[in-house]
């Protein structure tokens, strides 16, 4: 039986992704999780990159526990305005042009006007060009088709649209009735759905952490520096929770939750991941165990920092990382349930 409810983390993930949060612009996401924590009435605080932090008292107020989830996600900015009309686009985070070929998008101008469009190659026409499905995608071969009768860049500024104006994609988030979950950003949407369910678990059934724990929803982590500042000296264990990679050689899928025992950065700590696994066992949650090879995290960030921490890393297994992913209902909720009996653990 799972513990933390399902319908209050899918509710808030549904919600999230259907807010638009590009690294660097993040402001509306976080006006929703401040919201939340005060529904809550959880103590928390924002801190001058962006990130909110909430604090759980503990029954041990010298040794800190800190979680992090980041509410980032992907996005571009307007590079240049084409003698077309259309838009040439600087990435915002990690991702190949492919991902994104075809997403309908929105652009957000200085004045908080948003316009819709959608991001092609510039030889997208089978029936004009013959290199179509050759052609590289690549910054100069892409563009952004504005929803908005503009031929010349003159029609383009007088919308009020101009060079590092944000673009987010559309999310199409979709909740199948056998319990799939399809969205664009669930990498670390879904994470930050599990952090709100498993808080309302908290605070709905009175229980009293063993460690003070300060969970931080960072904003900057897609762009590689979001969980490595405002870290409480107190702090002897960082735990990240962030999507679980999917792919050829991996054990992790759709339902499980992850544990990370490596990745770009290099091994996790071994002794925090041992006692992840071991009370994934004693509650009979389904787990693996992987290694993720073109992967960063927050913890990641902040020991290159310089912070003295253990560092794990847990999260939903999720499919086509980047791109249009896809997760399950149940990989949210064994990730919920081992970060709750985490939290109160010894």
């Amino acid at each position: 039986m799972n513990l933390v409810n399902l319908d209050t983390m899918v509710n808030h993930l549904t919600q999230l992704c259907a807010i638009p949060s590009p690294s660097g612009n993040t402001q509306k996401a976080v006006d929703y999780l401040t919201r939340a924590l005060d529904s809550l009435e959880i103590a928390y605080k924002v801190t001058n990159k962006g990130a909110v932090i909430a604090t759980l008292p503990g029954q041990e107020t010298k040794i800190h526990r800190h979680i992090t989830a980041h509410v980032d996600t992907l996005g571009a900015m307007v590079k240049e305005i084409k003698s077309n009309g259309r838009l040439k686009l600087s990435k915002v985070g990690g991702y190949n042009w492919n991902s994104v070929e075809g997403a309908l998008c929105y652009i957000e101008t200085s004045a908080g006007r948003i316009y819709s469009g959608t991001i092609l190659n510039t030889h997208s026409s089978c029936h004009v060009y013959e290199d179509h499905t050759k052609q590289e995608r690549k910054d100069e071969n892409m563009e952004l088709r504005i929803d908005e009768k503009v031929k010349n860049p003159e029609e383009v500024v007088a919308l009020g649209i101009s060079v590092g104006d944000f673009i987010s994609f559309d999310a199409r988030t979709r909740v199948s009735e056998s319990g799939f979950i399809n969205s664009r950003h669930l990498d670390d949407k879904a994470s930050v759905a599990v952090l709100l369910g498993v808080l309302k678990h908290l605070k709905d059934h009175k229980l009293s952490l063993p460690y003070t724990t300060n969970l931080m929803f960072s904003n900057n982590e897609e762009i590689g520096y979001g969980g490595n500042a405002s870290i409480a000296p107190e702090t002897k264990e960082y735990l990240v929770v962030d999507m679980g990679a999917i792919g050829e050689g991996q054990t992790t899928d759709e339902f499980c939750v992850s544990i990370c025992a490596k990745d770009s950065s290099g091994p996790y700590h071994l002794g925090l991941r041992q006692k992840l696994v071991r009370l994934a066992q004693e509650n009979n949650l389904y787990y693996q165990v992987d290694i993720y090879p073109y992967y960063g995290s927050d913890a990641s960030s902040a020991l290159r920092a310089g912070f003295d921490i253990v560092h794990g890393l847990i999260g939903p297994g999720i499919d086509a990382s980047h791109g249009h992913e896809r997760t399950h209902k149940e990989a949210l909720s064994n990730t919920a349930d081992l970060l709750l009996h985490y939290l109160l653990s010894e």
